[in-house]
């Protein structure tokens, strides 16, 4: 059973989760920090993969992961995972590397579509990550896939090591069970986009929502 994404990204204090339900313990602007906003796609960027139960091959570096909340994902080899309360749906979930400068996020949305969810964190209403700086909101609606990402950077994050600045993209979607989810993930602005984008779409592609019955 494949998902349809809807895929968003937003900035928020720290905490991946646009507008509405930050979780606890969150430190950049999306899900733990993440926001949306409508801005030009980045021009050379390629959309990340529709999540589906039949998973495309799994890189070299990294390892397939059934989490505790009953979703399917992969990320790279010798990541440490951690938890934070969310006010809605499943907890959210980190995957953190061992120098704890690079972060992949994932949890659900509780916004109808994406695209709210992403008009509500990039609402003044909604607190952003020092430092914010919205660099680009994509619509990745293409009739089978519901999805929005948008990249941002911002000066620190809570709860997250002095690195300098930091380099985003948070996209959310609606998956095969017809709910809202967020993956983002974290890292140094010095070190270029490609690392990011690269662990984005690695997740996005092996990400099936829980309970769907896919085999890691």
């Amino acid at each position: 059973m494949s998902l349809v994404l809807t895929r968003v990204v937003d900035s928020g204090d720290g905490d991946g989760k646009g507008g509405h339900t930050a979780a606890a313990g969150s430190t950049s602007p999306g899900p733990t920090d993440v926001s949306p906003s409508p801005s030009p796609s980045v021009g050379t960027e390629t959309a990340s993969p529709s999540p589906s139960a039949s998973a495309p091959v799994l890189p070299a570096g990294y390892q397939a992961h059934e989490d505790p909340e009953r979703f399917r994902i992969a990320y790279p080899d010798g990541w440490t995972r951690s938890t934070a309360p969310s006010s809605y749906g499943m907890a959210v979930v980190n995957y953190r590397s061992a120098d704890s400068t690079h972060r992949l996020q994932v949890y659900q949305v509780s916004e109808s579509s994406p695209e709210a969810s992403f008009e509500l964190f990039l609402s003044d209403s909604t607190a952003k990550a020092p430092g914010f700086r919205k660099i680009a909101l994509e619509n990745l609606d293409d009739g089978t896939l519901t999805a929005s990402r948008l990249e941002y950077t911002a000066d620190s994050l809570r709860g997250e090591p002095d690195i300098g600045t930091w380099h985003v993209y948070d996209e959310r979607f609606v998956a095969s069970d017809g709910k809202n989810y967020a993956i983002a993930v974290y890292g140094p602005d010095a070190d270029g986009t490609a690392d990011e984008l690269e662990v984005l779409s690695t997740a996005l592609g092996w990400f099936c929502p829980p309970d769907a019955g896919c085999s890691v």
